[in-house]
């Protein structure tokens, strides 16, 4: 056994490890934090779609290198500089609302993130699912538009910030307060976020889809507009028809009722519809008091 263990203490004792100093542990501190936050804005942007996309290149620019394809490695490697300019062009807005975001933060507070509200609220419970249902329908009944817009994983601040800052609790009569006719605030969108109404009167980017029917307007484009660019779920209430409208990933589901958008609602809160349903029913059990029912 000591004629295995003692070749192998000379040679860990002979092995030269590299001196770490402080600086050497301040930059590593420097590095990881500025890793995080670049991945943390990826994650919480438009970015993490096209990183895929880009990823899908690299992925077809290895295989062409590796099978010898000259001409499509030479496309690739020619475009490069090009693909970097319209990345830095496309990301304008992200790229200056992080930078306004960097000079506004703690440097305590940044350098250790434990504010973990953000991930606390990001899906909404069952009560704000019976209030944004309930305020839908009466709009609805009543043919009062109204254009809704529910944060899932992408961050909505950049259309926040277009509108009036609210930060209010969700319910049917603010809602239908907010869309009613000649109103401050009634012409634009809603941002909900958690069990927040964060923002009213928000502009949105209009979708420039063709395949959209011509009857519908800009409220209708607007929807499909933010769900196009974002992971939201859009709730649209046609002034004209009356008629209830979901936009998620660019599509339109026209036509829809109470029911159907609270399904809707319930998987995106990441919730299966039997237990919602158990616990609508629990809920219902509830107020009846106890009640024994003929």
């Amino acid at each position: 056994m000591n004629s295995i263990v003692a070749p192998l203490k000379e040679y860990i004792r002979v092995i030269d490890f590299p001196k770490i100093s402080v600086i050497d542990l301040l930059e590593i501190v420097i590095l990881a934090f500025v890793i995080y936050h670049v991945a943390l804005w990826i994650k919480n942007t438009r970015a993490w779609t096209l990183l895929k996309g880009i990823i899908v290149l690299l992925a077809c620019y290895v295989i062409a290198y590796i099978l010898g394809m000259n001409v499509i490695v030479w496309i690739f490697e020619r475009t490069i500089s090009i693909g970097i300019t319209a990345l830095m062009i496309v990301f304008q807005p992200e790229l200056r609302r992080a930078l306004e975001e960097l000079g506004q933060k703690k440097i305590v507070s940044t350098l250790i993130p434990f504010d973990d509200t953000r991930n606390q609220n990001e899906r909404f419970s069952e009560r704000s699912i019976n209030e944004i249902v309930k305020a839908t329908v009466e709009m609805a009944k009543a043919k009062t538009g109204a254009l809704i817009i529910m944060e899932k994983d992408i961050d909505l601040s950049e259309y926040e910030r277009t509108g009036i800052e609210l930060d209010s609790t969700i319910s049917s009569q603010l809602l239908v307060n907010i869309f009613e006719h000649n109103t401050p605030l009634h012409d634009g969108a809603v941002i909900i976020r958690g069990d927040r109404i964060v923002s009213a009167t928000c502009y949105l980017p209009l979708s420039d889809n063709m395949g959209l029917s011509k009857e519908l307007g800009t409220r209708h484009r607007a929807g499909v507009g933010i769900s196009e660019v974002t992971d939201s779920l859009t709730i649209i209430v046609s002034e004209e028809t009356g008629r209830i409208s979901v936009a998620v990933g660019g599509k339109l589901l026209r036509n829809i009722d109470g029911e159907l958008l609270r399904k809707k609602l319930t998987q995106m809160q990441g919730k299966s519809g039997e237990e919602a349903e158990k616990k609508r029913w629990k809920g219902l059990r509830r107020t009846d008091g106890g009640r024994r029912m003929d």
